[in-house]
């Protein structure tokens, strides 16, 4: 079974060996973090914590009944009722629908528990898995971009269009 979970200091290890673990796979379809991010982990996650307390992001973790983490979906640069949202799902448990679920989940939370209307996402044109999501999910098309020097899409979502909030989307 998985659990939602919002990014709590307790998470750092089982968030690391994520990262570490899913590297080279996530590496294949977004930009990668860069070895800094992995020296200077823990003080990166004390920052989003504290970033997180002052409103700034939602961050959330999917971890499995071990506590592993099997994700993360997250909705960074809060400000004027919008966010932008990230997600990556770990080697093992893709193509199982967890990405879907746990986004719905997220735009769930966004409208009844953060006071958001709007999402933005993007992702680069070769990776048909996030484009199949964020479709899945209700984003639309939005126009074209340049990411990590890759053609890419932004996508948005407007959450007040959803109707109930207890709901899920699309």
């Amino acid at each position: 079974m998985t659990v939602l979970q919002r990014l709590r200091p307790d998470h750092a290890a089982a968030l690391l060996a994520f990262e570490r673990e899913n590297r080279a796979y996530f590496a294949a379809s977004v930009p990668d973090r860069g070895d800094d991010y992995f020296a200077g982990f823990d003080a990166r996650h004390s920052e989003l914590l504290a970033e997180q307390a002052a409103g700034l992001h939602h961050l959330h973790v999917l971890v499995d009944g071990e506590g592993s983490v099997l994700g993360r979906v997250n909705l960074v640069d809060v400000a004027d009722g919008s966010a932008e949202l990230g997600y990556r799902i770990a080697e093992r448990a893709a193509g199982k629908g967890l990405a879907t679920a746990t986004v719905r989940k997220v735009c769930v939370l966004a409208l009844a528990e953060y006071g958001l209307g709007v999402l933005r996402a993007v992702t680069t044109e070769d990776n048909p898995g996030s484009r199949a999501v964020l479709s899945r999910t209700g984003f639309e098309p939005a126009g074209e971009i340049v990411l990590d020097g890759r053609p890419g899409l932004r996508f948005t979502l407007d959450l007040r269009a959803l109707g109930d909030p207890a709901g899920a989307p699309r």
